[in-house]
């Protein structure tokens, strides 16, 4: 069997199958049997003003989201990094009262340590919860094309996101 070629075996070139296979038709056909206008160049540049003013104000929320749920779910890790550092001798060396009855160096030393050991599994989790809710509030699909601005007739996030039809070539 060393000697067989792959035509023997029914494989076919792949560049002749290829020439087979049809096109796949328009991924949303509303938008692909409508022809677009184009708009004028003063309301083009309104909308392009528009829309980059909405893309600013979802970057901004999505930042804004992003921080909240960081610092809420990192903040173990930044209270024990303070207090180590805060109270360890050659560092900051406070003088209150829990830095001189509970924590030495040692002690400071291992708060320090600790916090930096537990901050890479609280980044996984923040930005796992992150992704779950930017899914789940449809945050990234909120992002305008600038196509809007140049023709007339184009749909907004939140007439697409809301469309409850899945549509995927598999």
């Amino acid at each position: 069997m060393p000697g067989q070629e792959p035509e023997d075996f029914g494989a076919e070139i792949p560049s002749e199958k290829s020439r087979m296979i049809p096109g796949l038709p328009p991924y949303d056909m509303d938008e692909q049997l409508l022809p677009r206008q184009p708009r004028s160049p003063c309301c083009c540049l309104a909308w392009t003003l528009l829309i980059g003013t909405m893309n600013c104000l979802v970057f901004l929320l999505n930042l804004l989201l992003m921080f909240v749920i960081f610092t809420v779910v990192l903040l173990p890790t930044i209270v024990v990094v303070y207090f180590g550092f805060q109270c360890h001798s050659q560092v900051l060396h406070s003088s209150a009262h829990y830095c001189k009855s509970l924590l030495d160096d040692n002690s400071s030393s291992a708060l320090i340590i600790l916090g930096f050991v537990i901050m890479s599994p609280l980044l996984v989790v923040a930005m796992a919860i992150y992704c779950s809710l930017a899914r789940r509030l449809q945050l990234l699909v909120c992002f305008q094309p600038y196509s809007l601005a140049l023709y007339k007739g184009g749909r907004c996030c939140w007439a697409r996101g809301r469309s409850r039809q899945l549509k995927a070539w598999v």
